[in-house]
């Protein structure tokens, strides 16, 4: 890349020296000639004013020119016909032809002064002519020269412009050379530090470079480095999530089969020696047996909300009714607990599914009773706010620790392992309440202070 940079810099370097000088050699071209013109129009004046013309011009016109022996020009006179009366060159005018109809006699016929640059026909070389009309009589005075424009001055130029051309191409490449380092070095720093990713607790960083465009790229391959860095971290935690949930189930499911499969073989034995202690067997066999079906029960609701495969059936869902019951048939465990319920229900109807708004609020409602103190309350507020609805579940009990309230949505996860054990549950209640929430692209918000209570905050759009 770097050597790309460089070759196609020299190259543009180049075309611009080529072109310039093409400009500045067309630019000299035209100020040579215009000065050279004038130069050539002040001698025909000096020349018209000099002159007698009813003398003879011939020998005028020659002593004029041998003032300056330098002088090439040549100086011809004719009358307003174009017929030759005197020429600096040659002295029998009988065999030149007519000058009417040359380009710069037409001119200064019309104008006073004309101009013409063409080859000679008798000396074979790049001529200037200049005409000019006389204000002394009825003659045309004409002046040429060899004029080859800038070709003339090359051997005075030539060396400068070598020069200066050496000179431009000795300070590009330099120039190039820096130019294409400060684009490709940063490219290689953007590149090393980029190999740091593989590393463990490394953090890229990137000094701020000359180009806006170089800090762009830094800056968005510092974004996309940590964006893959936070998810290496998210799909570990998945994966551990993952590992401690079949652990967990593992576990969950195998205590109650054990329990079950205890209390048969103790059928199975006859150490059920009466009827109350083989009803007493069975019950538990029963309660186990529930609890295991809860437990699928609930894994599978998960599942379901997680990968919206099941078919749900939306319909309009009146919120206060649905709480009114739930309220109802949980009066005895509130009662059992000396837990008082208040609710402050305004009516609002959500497009969602009956069965998992109960869930929702079942799982809600049942955990700030269950983890409430004696004598607590639980306050439930249904509510709308702009374009969602607003559900509040807050207790008065034992709150949730600031290092557990990242993890209470988890699958099986319990804050106190002890008090969850006794209280009972599957311990996926907040899951299955976090999923369904999500399942309505809605948020949910916990508060909680250790010994005051928790409040849950949940936003579910209307539509």
């Amino acid at each position: 890349m770097k050597r790309a940079i460089f070759k196609n810099f020299i190259i543009i370097i180049s075309l611009a020296l080529l072109l310039s000088g093409s400009i500045f050699s067309t630019l000299i071209s035209n100020i040579l000639l215009g000065k050279t013109r004038e130069n050539m129009i002040d001698l025909l004046q000096i020349i018209d004013q000099s002159l007698d013309y009813s003398e003879d011009i011939k020998s005028q016109i020659d002593n004029l020119l041998a003032i300056n022996q330098r002088n090439k020009s040549r100086i011809t006179v004719m009358d307003i016909m174009g017929n030759v009366v005197a020429d600096s060159d040659i002295s029998d005018y009988n065999n030149i032809d007519n000058h009417l109809n040359r380009e710069e006699i037409q001119e200064a016929l019309k104008a006073g002064i004309g101009y013409a640059k063409r080859k000679s026909n008798t000396l074979g070389i790049p001529m200037l002519y200049v005409s000019y009309l006389s204000r002394q009589g009825n003659y045309i005075l004409r002046i040429s020269m060899p004029y080859s424009g800038l070709i003339n001055y090359m051997v005075y130029l030539l060396p400068a412009i070598l020069l200066s051309l050496g000179i431009s191409l000795i300070v590009s490449i330099i120039l190039g050379n820096r130019f294409s380092r400060s684009i490709t070095k940063p490219l290689y720093e953007i590149s090393e530090e980029l190999l740091k990713i593989n590393e463990d607790n490394s953090n890229l960083s990137f000094r701020n470079y000359e180009y806006y465009e170089l800090n762009l790229i830094a800056n968005t391959t510092k974004q996309m480095a940590d964006a893959i860095r936070e998810s290496m971290k998210k799909i570990e935690f998945e994966k551990m999530v993952r590992q401690e949930f079949f652990a967990n189930v593992s576990h969950e499911l195998k205590t109650p089969i054990t329990s079950i499969r205890g209390y048969i073989e103790l059928l199975e034995n006859g150490m059920a020696t009466d009827e109350k202690m083989k009803k007493e067997f069975m019950a538990r066999i029963k309660k186990e047996s529930q609890n295991m079906a809860n437990l699928i029960n609930d894994i599978l609701m998960i599942s379901r909300l997680e990968t919206k495969e099941a078919e749900v059936i939306i319909s309009e869902v009146r919120i206060c009714p649905i709480v009114n019951d739930l309220i109802a048939s949980l009066k005895p465990l509130a009662s059992e607990n000396n837990i008082s319920i208040d609710i402050n229900c305004k009516p609002i109807i959500l497009k969602a599914n009956e069965g998992q708004i109960k869930e929702l609020f079942n799982n809600l409602i049942v955990n700030a009773i269950k983890y409430n103190k004696p004598g607590g309350k639980v306050n439930i507020t249904v509510s709308k706010e702009g374009n969602d609805a607003i559900f509040i579940v807050e207790d008065t009990g034992v709150g949730i620790p600031e290092e557990s309230k990242a993890r209470v949505f988890e699958r099986f996860y319990r804050v106190d392992k002890g008090r969850s054990k006794k209280i009972g549950g599957t311990g996926l209640g907040l899951s299955i309440v976090k999923h369904i929430v999500n399942y309505y692209n809605g948020s949910i918000k916990l508060e909680s202070e250790l010994g005051r209570g928790s409040k849950f905050t949940i936003r579910i759009p209307l539509n």
